[in-house]
């Protein structure tokens, strides 16, 4: 007679760590949450955007955003608009993606210096999370874009996904030799796009107020808003997350 075997680790089970990683991710994704949803009072946003207003980053990172912000406005115009907004999130999910497979180079590189493989670790899992985010942004907006008939083929997917291309690139190795100012230019360029959502918020708070939005993304990502001011609320506050975590990821892990 064969006599099966079980191992403490029933196939129907999920390992221990794999378990772990995923209460880590939806821990991170409701810490998150809950502090965008804090920050839609003007204190509270003010309070937690005060210590980092000011920052001042390198010389590096100040040209990489001027090469990025520049020619958009000038493509785009310097008034934030859906067209804008959407090329805007195109791009802003790029440096979390090159963070990612550059940290998974150095991983390789490095392995058997085990803080420096937790640092790096520990930056993967907030990308991912924020690449997820910013995914929420695009399909989102995109949305919005089409329905209300102002897609652009050109200036809406192909100059975009050629900014990615060359960003991409660039953060990569940007990442590798230099990680302070690869973070720097993600405080830049978030803060741009906080900016940018800002104004629009503050031009057209009214006219917002009475557009509904309903998306089946934004619910399965596990956000709820009534009407187009409370989502650009909401990705304002995003943003304005993602900026103050570029500079607390130099303070915690760079310098």
């Amino acid at each position: 007679m064969c006599t099966l075997l079980f191992l403490p680790h029933s196939f129907n089970a999920p390992p221990v760590g794999l378990v772990q990683y995923e209460a880590y991710m939806t821990d991170d994704l409701h810490t998150h949450e809950t502090l965008m949803r804090e920050l839609m009072s003007d204190e509270r946003r003010t309070e937690y955007a005060t210590p980092y207003d000011h920052y001042h980053p390198g010389i590096i990172a100040r040209i990489a955003a001027w090469l990025l912000v520049v020619p958009g406005s000038l493509i785009y115009g310097k008034k934030p608009s859906y067209r804008k907004f959407k090329a805007i999130e195109i791009i802003a999910r790029i440096p979390y993606q090159s963070w990612e497979a550059a940290s998974y180079t150095l991983l390789t590189l490095f392995h058997g210096d085990e803080q420096r493989a937790l640092a790096l670790a520990k930056t993967t899992r907030w990308s991912r999370m924020a690449q997820d985010n910013e995914t929420m942004h695009v399909v989102v907006v995109s949305h919005l874009v089409h329905k209300l008939g102002r897609e652009s083929f050109v200036r809406g997917i192909v100059i975009p996904v050629l900014f990615s291309l060359a960003y991409f690139a660039a953060v990569y190795v940007l990442y590798l030799i230099h990680r302070r100012s690869a973070l720097e230019l993600n405080y830049l360029f978030e803060n741009h796009a906080y900016a940018q959502y800002q104004e629009f918020l503050d031009r057209y708070g009214m006219v917002l107020k009475g557009r509904p939005v309903v998306s089946e993304f934004l619910s399965w990502y596990g956000r709820e808003v009534k009407n187009e001011y409370e989502l650009f609320e909401s990705l304002r506050n995003d943003e304005l997350i993602h900026r103050n975590r570029s500079i607390r990821e130099i303070e915690a892990r760079c310098c």
